[in-house]
């Protein structure tokens, strides 16, 4: 612990992101440029390294949060990247992207502000890289086992380092053009510039990994044949099962999914267009939904001129304290504000989002393209549209993000592999492989199995749509799982297994 009374002295002070106008100007990071560390340090100070550190318990990684807090908190950034890299693959990825579930966790929480821990986690990972603790790890030795793992995102990614530095030869196979999944062409660049990810992958393959992308496993190669030429295999093909909108006129053009429109915009980050084949530019934009990824076209939308954006959320304004249905440390269902949120009520002046709101149809311009949105407003309980409420909206570009129903399903993969859904429709895991041994004495087996002979399950694909820390937590307990399989004993960290949950009332 550092200063006993930090957190009564030092207030809470977030790190300020970049002004408003000037981020709509560019694709760069909100908080690109900004000076971090003295404030960090501070505020890193306030963790009260308490007797039971809830914030443990809302990270699924299991992050060492009070360590580096510490650590920080003293500028001893060697020791704080050491900490943070024992229980998490990318932080940097993290830190930019995950809403800090630790930080409604945080002890101060009950009756003050929480630590910035987010702030604390980006800052450290980012000096990690200046300051050159992150070389490339390979093994020692390796194992004579090959591995292969199926999609590129975070959990694939995480589960191919941990098998990677443990000795295993490993190849990532990826469907898209670049490595990264979402992390590529679904999270834009003002949430986490590419470098990032480019960097992390160099020291992969630094490590031995080795990539192979524009590969449709399932369709371009078999898989039953990928299961032949390796030991093991892991799936870690995400939640990619959009969901869909079906209202009348939902044929009209202009209208599209947003992992589309977003994919699109990063492309052209990428070098692949000029301009986006799908832009806002001088259009009145629509989104249909109110998650994150809504938010994230949101921000896309008035870096690309639009007009004007409305995001419809279907759920009630949530009031701006925790309700007593949801304690702490619970993550609650308050009214927050992403920077896109922000960035919409600065240039308009007022909130982009409709709260209770549902759409009924999509109207067309007699040619074919939709030109305006009927919605009405919904009661809390039911979501049935009230009476009266009706209104008609322009737009001409609708972009719906209205979230994932896991697994693409019917795909030559899961054909092959054998692979099943499970009551939540995501990939099963088989659940007697829990008390195979008795090295479960060693801890809770992550269950990552399927009935098919070594291949495992991980991150999305088996858990449904979630958060990055799961992602990697997922990939990493998938790993140990892995290594057990080949090795007959592991000593890599299963942090989750597909039972856990995150806390809610």
């Amino acid at each position: 612990m550092t200063d006993p009374h930090g957190f009564l002295r030092v207030p809470r002070r977030p790190v300020p992101a970049r002004p408003v106008e000037e981020r709509l100007g560019d694709w760069n990071e909100v908080y690109a440029g900004q000076a971090r560390l003295p404030l960090v340090s501070e505020q890193a100070g306030r963790c009260m390294d308490c007797g039971i550190p809830f914030c443990h318990n809302g990270c699924p990684l299991g992050n060492l949060i009070p360590e580096w807090n510490a650590y920080a908190a003293r500028d001893d950034w060697w020791a704080a990247a050491e900490r943070l890299h024992a229980t998490n693959n990318f932080p940097e990825f993290t830190g930019r992207l995950c809403p800090a579930p630790c930080e409604d966790a945080c002890v101060l929480t009950i009756n003050a502000d929480p630590v910035t821990i987010k702030n604390v986690e980006q800052a450290i990972a980012d000096e990690i890289w200046a300051r050159g603790y992150a070389p490339p790890r390979p093994p020692e030795r390796l194992s004579g086992k090959t591995v292969a793992v199926i999609g590129s995102g975070p959990a694939g990614l995480a589960a191919a380092q941990q098998l990677t530095r443990i000795g295993h030869t490993v190849a990532v196979y990826e469907r898209a053009d670049r490595v990264g999944g979402l992390l590529r062409y679904g999270i834009p660049a003002f949430k986490m510039e590419k470098q990032h990810l480019n960097r992390r992958i160099e020291q992969m393959r630094s490590e031995g990994t080795k990539f192979r992308t524009g590969v449709d496993v399932g369709s371009d190669l078999d898989a039953i044949e990928l299961t032949r030429r390796h030991d093991a295999v892991v799936v870690a093909v995400g939640a990619r099962g959009q969901r869909e909108l079906p209202v009348p006129g939902r044929d009209l053009h202009g209208i599209h999914q947003a992992m589309d429109y977003l994919a699109f915009a990063n492309r052209v980050g990428e070098g692949d267009y000029v301009s986006s084949p799908v832009t806002a530019e001088g259009r009145h934009v629509v989104i249909i939904g109110g998650g994150d990824t809504g938010s994230d076209c949101l921000g896309t939308a008035l870096r690309q001129g639009a007009s004007s954006v409305v995001q419809l959320d279907i759920n009630p304004e949530p009031g701006e304290a925790r309700r007593d249905t949801e304690p702490w440390p619970t993550y609650p269902k308050v009214y927050r504000i992403s920077h896109a949120h922000a960035e919409g009520r600065e240039r308009d002046g007022t909130d982009p989002r409709i709260f209770s709101s549902a759409t009924l149809r999509l109207e067309g311009d007699g040619h074919g393209h939709v030109r305006g949105l009927r919605l009405a407003e919904v009661e809390p309980e039911g979501r049935r549209p009230r009476p009266d409420t009706e209104q008609v909206i322009s737009a001409d570009l609708v972009l719906l993000a209205l979230g994932f129903y896991g697994p693409e399903r019917g795909t030559d993969l899961m054909k092959q592999l054998a692979l099943t859904l499970d009551d939540r429709g995501n990939f099963a895991r088989d659940a007697g492989f829990a008390a195979e041994t008795a090295e479960r004495a060693r801890g809770p087996e992550p269950t990552v199995r399927t009935g098919t002979d070594g291949v495992f399950i991980a991150g999305d694909a088996g858990r449904g749509q979630s958060l990055v820390v799961w992602a990697i937590a997922e990939g990493r307990s998938a790993a140990a799982a892995a290594d057990r399989y080949l090795s007959g004993s592991t000593e890599l960290p299963a942090p989750v297994a597909p039972s856990d949950r995150p806390m809610v009332a």
